[in-house]
Order: structure tokens, then sequence, then C-alpha cells
């Protein structure tokens, strides 16, 4: 099959699946419900690319490098909601790479469909990008481990069926030498889940806390104490993910096409083309930078300091347009109502479309830089490791 074939195919589909809903959903990034969610994820899993990127044997589709980079440019440049990540691009790769048969014939086919919603317990109240602190314990007691502990920024966990988590088993080596990758069922007894409420109005995040919940042995991916190896291995996924290379293009289009329409009533509009156009050519080194990613082993240092160059860039570029965005909004941005985002509200915004939400994607933008490790501990994790300082 050719390429522009291959290109038309995937607009004939999304032509046909997005549906007026799904597009409301996209725009509430990892807030959507979980009905909506499933219904994208379900209309990608039955034509076979709800994870292209796996291997085929446990449901990829073996495509090209640059089938691949079709694919996602055209998801973004049609504005489809995301995927969960923590099932398919997260904890599906570490399932499929170093867990047991056992928990591949568990787990793999249900993040495959969309039928169950993973959550990821790292950060906790003391350690957020310093994840080699972690202190949520597991204490082996016979064919089980006991869990105690608080997880926090939990994104989805009051949707989740299940959590990967990094916790404590033994408390006397060094800091990365003690923690181990366990597979938590959300349902358990002793689990409770309380709800943060953004800056933006949306509840995407919460508090996690474990009291004495038990969890079978076996739910332990790889070996004991080496949790860190593979929390590394996921965190490189995490990193590109948050990069958002084709959604960062896609808003830039938008933000171009409205700032050029106000060129000629606001002042100041060429000097934001001026940003916007700086902008651009971050994108054009991040769409370089993951490409040369996609062609480098899913394991090793490679992965690592490209993964924290993207997460750095895709960030900055990111908060540069939410800031662009509130600029072209101008009064329009400030009363921002969570109703309207959500679609929720029987009144239309006050204002363009584009400014429905500016604030909010600000607001909560201002975080990007700071969840999946800080820029600050990305840039150290370039120094040492690819500039040798």
């Amino acid at each position: 099959m050719g390429m522009d074939q291959f290109r038309d195919d995937i607009r004939s589909f999304l032509a046909a699946a997005m549906t007026p809903a799904l597009a409301r959903a996209a725009t509430l990034g990892l807030a959507y419900d979980r009905q909506d969610a499933a219904a994208w994820h379900r209309a990608l899993f039955e034509q076979g690319w709800a994870a292209p990127r796996w291997p085929v044997e446990h449901g990829g589709t073996g495509w090209s490098d640059e089938q691949h980079r079709i694919f996602e440019t055209e998801l973004a440049l049609a504005g489809t909601p995301q995927l969960m990540p923590t099932g398919v691009r997260m904890v599906g790769p570490v399932i499929y790479t170093f867990g047991t048969q056992e928990q591949k014939d568990q787990h793999l086919s249900g993040i495959l469909d969309g039928s169950v919603w993973w959550c990821q317990g790292y950060s906790e109240p003391g350690s957020g990008s310093d994840l080699a602190t972690v202190k949520t314990s597991a204490v082996r007691d016979g064919d089980a481990y006991v869990v105690n502990g608080q997880k926090i920024w939990t994104t989805n966990a009051h949707n989740s069926d299940w959590m990967f988590a990094l916790v404590r088993t033994d408390v006397h080596a060094k800091p990365q030498s003690g923690i181990s990758f366990l597979l938590i069922d959300m349902h358990s007894p002793g689990i409770e889940v309380r709800p943060i409420v953004c800056i933006d109005g949306m509840h995407r995040l919460n508090e996690v806390y474990f009291t004495d919940v038990r969890v079978p042995a076996n739910n332990l991916v790889g070996e004991e104490n080496r949790g860190w190896t593979y929390a590394k291995f996921l965190l490189g996924h995490e990193r590109t993910n948050i990069a958002g290379v084709t959604g960062l293009r896609r808003r830039l289009d938008s933000l171009l096409k409205v700032t050029r329409a106000q060129a000629s009533v606001t002042d100041g509009t060429n000097e934001l083309l001026g940003r916007l156009r700086d902008a651009n050519v971050k994108i054009l080194a991040l769409e370089s930078l993951e490409a040369r990613l996609l062609s480098v082993p899913e394991a090793g240092s490679a992965l690592s300091n490209a993964a924290s160059l993207m997460k750095v860039l895709g960030t900055e570029v990111r908060q540069a347009l939410d800031t662009a965005s509130v600029e072209l909004s101008a009064y329009h941005a400030i009363p921002f109502d969570g109703a309207f985002i959500r679609g929720k509200s029987p009144d239309p915004p006050p204002g363009p479309d584009h400014a429905a939400r500016a604030m909010a994607d600000y607001c909560f933008g201002r975080a990007a830089s700071i969840y999946g490790g800080t820029n600050e501990i990305q840039r150290n994790v370039i120094a040492k490791s690819a500039l040798g300082l």
C-alpha cells in the first residue's frame, strides 16, 4: 500500500468515527468522561489501531516509521481524544517486556481493547521528581505484599481498575535498590481515593491512600527491588508522550489562523506572530527528534536522553502557546467556566470559541514542566548522561 492510500484510509476512518461528542471530549484532555474515552478506544481497537507501536504478537500493527508518523499526524490534525496513556503507552510495554506470561495473559488484552483502565502510582507527598525517595511500603507476608502509604497527583485514579505502583520493599538498601514495581487492583480493600480539583475546575487528579492492602505476590513485575529499572523504562515512554508533538503542531496552526485574522484590528499581533514562528522552529526540532527517537531501541540511554530533551522542549512550547492563546483571547479569557469547557452549559461561551478554555489551559499548563519529572530534573539527566558533566 502506498503512503497516499494509507493516509486516505486513515482520513476516511476519522471522518466516520469522529462524532460531535468525541470532538468535545477531545478538548477536555484527560479530564474526559470514561464513557467517551472508551468509545474512542473501542473504535481504534476494532480498526486494529489501538496500540500500533506494540509488537505484532501482542496486537501492534507492524507499521513502518513513516506510517506511524502519518497516523499520529492525522489523529492530531483531526483533533481526536487522547487514549489513556497509562495503559497503552506506559504499563503495557512494561508488562510485555518484563512481565510473566501469567501477567501478559491477564492484563494485555484489557489494556489493548480499553476495557481496563490503569493509573500510575509514582508521586507521593514527599517524592515527586525524586522517585528514589518513595516511602509507600510493601512488606511480604506469605503469598502477598501488604501495602501501606499514600500516592498523590494520581491521574484518573477515580476511574481506574488497576494501578502500577512503585513501592518500597527494602528499607535498608540504597534508595533506588529497594524499590519494586507492583500491579494493584484498585478495588482491593483498604484503598481510598480522594479527589483533587484543579485550578481549571477539572477533576482528573487524586490522592490515593493504602491501609494494609493485600496484593498477591505474583503481581510483582520482574524481580523484587529492581523496580527502578522498570520505572526508568516506563518514564521514557511517559516523557515522549508529554511532549505531544503532533498536538502542538495542530494547536500552533490554530493560533496562527486566529492571529492573522486579528492582525488588522489588534495591536501587537506582529510581535505575537514572531513568537509563534519561534514556536514553529522548536516544533520542527521536536518532530526531528521524535523521528530519530522512533529509530532507536526502546531501552537504553538514547531513549532516556531523547525523552528528557523532548519533555523539556515540548512543555516549554506548550506553555508559550498557552500564553499566546490568553493574549489573543484578551478579556474573553478571564471569565472561564468549567461548564462551558465540558459542554454542560445551556449558554454559549462569552466570547469567541478559541477563548473558552484559554485561561483553563494556561492555568493547568503551568504544571506541564513539573509532572513527569520537573524540567530541572530533566536538565540534570541530560547534563549527566548525555553531556557527561
